[in-house]
């Protein structure tokens, strides 16, 4: 009973946040001029992956570095597989050529980056500070593109007081932080309980849960129109998460690649790159692209589904 509560108030609680962080997100891209997608790209994101660091830097410690990585690779694949796709699904995402020029190259290469790390074994504290300071120099280049392109900006947004705008984003952020947590928790409880091994839970059950503010963040996006916080989201996040998360948490705490399949980076890899193409093409994710990755992340679930059987 309390896992079930568990589960279904973290979801609500994640609905509600992602709800304000979008507004209040929004409303800050307006008011200090800078492109709603850079925006969607980095407060955006790195809010919704807020649980993903919690979780990770939480599992190394507590010498779970299975869970810890298992997190960072599994949502990024359930952030493009699932996410985007049901996002397309739902309604068409326009793309920038800003997106597909630099932005979605750049995931692709952190992917790639991750996987060379990690040949040696683990990502050690010297790793994680590569990663956090390319994660610091995407940042800021981010910036400073988005002032020297004030033709994105969205000027139908409607403005409203600058504190209001920051308390939505914090309130947002702190939601989906608590709901998240809150989610993976239940979710990590009731998958233990079917004895189902650490690294698996890391891949599916807590790479779904701690993405399930990217789901309902880019999912409120898109239905408000805004598709370029959508997608942001989703590449921002995985940006995000190897080269802050994981950085992070390898200095914190070295990351161990032990237990791990070649086959999961592989899928990370292809998915990230999947986007490119589809994005490339008449600058928009359909429903028939969004049908195909939402086929290739549930060919890949059942692959991890077959390991535990």
């Amino acid at each position: 009973m309390l896992i079930a509560l568990s589960i279904i108030g973290g979801f609500i609680i994640l609905t509600f946040g992602a709800e304000a962080l979008v507004r209040g997100a929004s409303a800050v891209a307006l008011r200090l001029g800078i492109a709603p997608l850079i925006i969607g790209l980095t407060i955006v994101a790195f809010g919704t992956s807020a649980p993903e660091l919690a979780v990770s830097v939480k599992s190394a410690l507590a010498g779970n570095p299975g869970i810890a990585l298992g997190n960072v690779v599994g949502s990024n694949i359930v952030n493009i597989g699932l996410i985007l796709a049901i996002t397309a699904l739902i309604r068409p995402i326009t793309v920038q050529s800003q997106m597909v020029k630099r932005d979605i190259p750049i995931m692709i290469a952190a992917s790639v980056l991750v996987w060379f790390l990690l040949l040696d074994g683990d990502v050690s504290f010297i790793d994680g500070a590569i990663l956090f300071s390319l994660l610091l120099g995407y940042l800021g280049f981010s910036y400073i593109s988005s002032k020297n392109n004030p033709e994105e900006l969205d000027i139908d947004a409607t403005p409203q007081k600058p504190l209001l705008s920051v308390l939505l984003i914090a309130v947002g952020i702190a939601m989906l932080v608590g709901g998240g947590i809150l989610f993976v928790d239940g979710a990590v409880d009731l998958a233990k309980q079917f004895g189902i091994s650490e690294v698996i839970i890391g891949l599916t059950i807590v790479a779904i849960g701690t993405s399930m503010p990217e789901l309902v963040t880019s999912v409120m996006a898109a239905l408000k129109g805004q598709s370029d916080i959508a997608i942001g989201n989703v590449v921002g996040s995985n940006i995000f998460n190897v080269l802050g998360i994981l950085g992070a948490t390898a200095l914190i705490h070295p990351v161990s690649a032990a237990g791990f399949n070649e086959i999961d980076f592989i899928a990370m890899l292809i998915f990230a790159i999947m986007v490119l193409p589809f994005a490339w093409s008449g600058l928009r994710i359909g429903r028939r692209e969004g049908g195909v990755l939402l086929a290739g992340y549930l060919g890949y679930t059942s692959y991890l589904v077959m390991q535990v059987v």
